[in-house]
């Protein structure tokens, strides 16, 4: 028999998440997911080293970024708090990705960088310091070249998408904050139709001046339409869709994209389709995320949830940082392998390598960075307020 907290929040589900008072819950379950997405990642780059016969789909793990980036438009929305002020967010959001950000390029310049690069190690870039720079301040996201936007830790240009994102979030957040459901929702799907739009339009004029739009730019409507998700869930839309439903559908929707180019020829439907790909990778994961989040509002059982996947979630951004340098730490001095299915020791080896520099990031410099790095803005800002406070006050009379 359910409880009568669940029974509550099935009666009136997300309605009352509009009212400022009330604390929305944690979503443990998409925690959870986040973990899978990085593993999707992990398989995409091993590849480069150790392909299994399967190589032509588990390259598509990179969509794992496109998961990333709804995500977080999702999260920040639906743990936004009324009245807390841009700097403060922007402050949160830079204790939680920096400090590890600096750490992993640290660790990642040995690996893809020297001053004498063998061509033949095609991933290995020749020293440069102006280039390490934008990396290190994260603005290689911005340029096309591939030396400049995968400089320093490669994985780390969607940091320059995610920073983006973060310094336009409290304006997207205002200017959605009072719209009911059906009202996100149209934004939502507004949104996707102009991603849409663009991708046509950037077939059809390849060499036009919006076809070479940065990668912050053009990937900013996935983290829009995530926003737009969480705002409809705050303003009480029910989620009918199973996640079974979401988890068969992306199966078959990557199933559709390897086999595609067996099909496609110029102008037909299959080949659309592949170039379009992208968009509806998007908004499978807006529905995903959707649907699973929604059974923890709900409080409905979640696998996702289980202590091992939540714990391999908090560490997938670790996780995501260091898999690319452990890899090709490897790919140097070992490899690349044949494709073949003897090469799943090697993913079993380096997922544990790389899982084990992760929980040493998380725990040693992410953690307790952030932690720091919130504290001492918050005690900032309560001696503001004091002083604030005192200033305002009435002077003493004097008798």
């Amino acid at each position: 028999m359910a409880t009568p907290a669940i029974d509550d929040r099935a009666a009136a589900p997300a309605a009352r998440f509009r009212d400022p008072a009330v604390r929305r819950p944690r979503l443990d379950s998409l925690t959870g997911l986040r973990w899978w997405a990085a593993f999707a990642v992990f398989l995409h780059h091993m590849s480069n080293l150790a392909p299994l016969p399967i190589e032509g789909v588990l390259r598509y793990g990179a969509y794992g970024v496109t998961f990333f980036f709804v995500l977080s438009g999702f999260v920040l929305t639906w743990s936004a708090r009324p009245g807390t002020p841009a700097t403060t967010f922007w402050w949160r959001r830079f204790a939680r990705i920096y400090p590890s950000h600096i750490v992993a390029l640290l660790l990642a310049i040995p690996v893809f960088y020297s001053f004498a690069p063998d061509p033949a190690d095609w991933w290995v870039k020749p020293f440069d310091i102006g280039i390490l720079l934008l990396s290190v301040v994260l603005l290689q996201g911005w340029s096309r070249d591939p030396v400049v936007l995968f400089s320093g830790n490669p994985a780390a240009w969607t940091l320059t998408c995610e920073a983006f994102f973060y310094a336009l979030h409290p304006a997207l957040h205002r200017a959605c904050v009072s719209l009911r459901v059906r009202g996100a929702l149209i934004a939502t799907v507004g949104v996707f139709a102009l991603a849409l739009a663009y991708r046509i339009a950037v077939v059809l004029m390849p060499g036009s001046w919006f076809a070479a739009l940065p990668l912050p730019v053009v990937r900013l409507s996935e983290f829009v339409i995530g926003i737009g998700i969480a705002q409809a869930m705050i303003a009480g839309w029910a989620v009918r869709i199973p996640p079974l439903a979401c988890y068969l559908g992306g199966a078959g929707l990557i199933l559709a994209i390897v086999l595609a180019p067996r099909i496609a020829e110029p102008g037909n439907p299959a080949a659309w389709f592949l170039a379009t790909s992208n968009e509806w990778i998007i908004l499978l994961c807006a529905l995903t995320i959707a649907a699973v989040a929604w059974r923890d509002v709900v409080g409905r059982f979640s696998l996702l949830r289980s202590r091992v996947l939540v714990r391999l979630g908090e560490w997938s951004y670790a996780f995501y940082l260091v898999h690319a340098t452990v890899i090709y730490a490897v790919l140097t001095f070992i490899g690349p392998f044949a494709p073949s299915w003897v090469n799943l020791g090697w993913y079993a080896l380096l997922l544990v390598g790389s899982l084990a520099a992760a929980a040493a990031l998380h725990h040693l410099v992410e953690k307790p960075f952030e932690r720091r790095l919130r504290s001492w803005w918050d005690a900032r800002a309560a001696r503001r307020a004091e002083a604030r406070t005192a200033a305002s006050a009435p002077a003493p009379v004097a008798n």
